[in-house]
Order: C-alpha cells, then sequence, then structure tokens
C-alpha cells in the first residue's frame, strides 16, 4: 500500500478535527477494503468511480467510513476516501480524503492528470510482455 503526498496532507488536516481518524482508517482498512478486495465481499459502503478515462486503474470510493470522532453517525460520518486498487499486484494507493461538507464529491480532473501518465506507462508495459522483450533482443 501507499498514499499518494496530497493525500499525507489531507489525512493530517482532518487529523487535528477528528482524532480517532488514525485507528479508523486502520479499522476500515482491516474490515472494508479487505472485504470487497480480499474476500470478494461488497458492502455497498465502496463504489467504483465511473467514466475517467483511464483504463488500466480503478478507482473507489469509500462512503462508509465510520468515525469515533463523529458520535453517533456511525458509518455515515460524511468522510469518503478515494483510492485506486491494482488486482494483479494486490497494491492499494490512497489518493484522497474529505469530509462531504467540506468537498461535495472527488476530483475527477486532479485524478486525470494525477495517473493518466501512469496508465499510458501500464499500457506500454502491457504492451512489451517479457515474451515480446526476449524475442527483439534475440
Amino acid at each position: 500500500e501507499s498514499e499518494h503526498p496530497r493525500f499525507r496532507r489531507e489525512f493530517k488536516k482532518l487529523l487535528r478535527k477528528y482524532r480517532t481518524l488514525n485507528e479508523d482508517f486502520e479499522t476500515l482498512k482491516k474490515s472494508q477494503l479487505a472485504l470487497l478486495h480480499k474476500m470478494k465481499i461488497d458492502n455497498n459502503g465502496i463504489f467504483k468511480i465511473p467514466d475517467l478515462g483511464i483504463e488500466k486503474i480503478r478507482f473507489y470510493k469509500v462512503k462508509k467510513f465510520a468515525c469515533k470522532s463523529l458520535k453517533g453517525r456511525g458509518a455515515k460520518s460524511g468522510l469518503r476516501l478515494i483510492y485506486t486498487y491494482d488486482d494483479l499486484t494486490d497494491h492499494i494507493e490512497y489518493i484522497e480524503i474529505y469530509h462531504k461538507n467540506d468537498k461535495e464529491n472527488e476530483d475527477k480532473d486532479r485524478l486525470k492528470d494525477d495517473y493518466k501518465e501512469y496508465d499510458f506507462q501500464k499500457m506500454q508495459e502491457m504492451a512489451l510482455s517479457p515474451d515480446d522483450q526476449s524475442e527483439e533482443s534475440a
């Protein structure tokens, strides 16, 4: 797992408001993310973000994010988490975290700008599989 540099800044800013965020985030990773990506169990708290025009990367939005600092709200805390998940490598990159009162939706333009280069590189890597490369050098 990894974090986009902006994610860490956003996380620290929210941590000042929501003191239990570190613990809540760890719980989210062990429960919802593991359920969806490891056990293939969908609890309808995580949604794919469509229409980004980036083929090789899947973006997700967590809407059910329980935060103990927001007492009485349960999983409907209003916190949102945006991340990518790669099935082949089992790798997650956390991209964006925010409260829905501060921001209505994820920044799709930012996602496109940050990841379009990555998508292009992935496409090139897949076009030149190891078998192709060994034939070229022969």
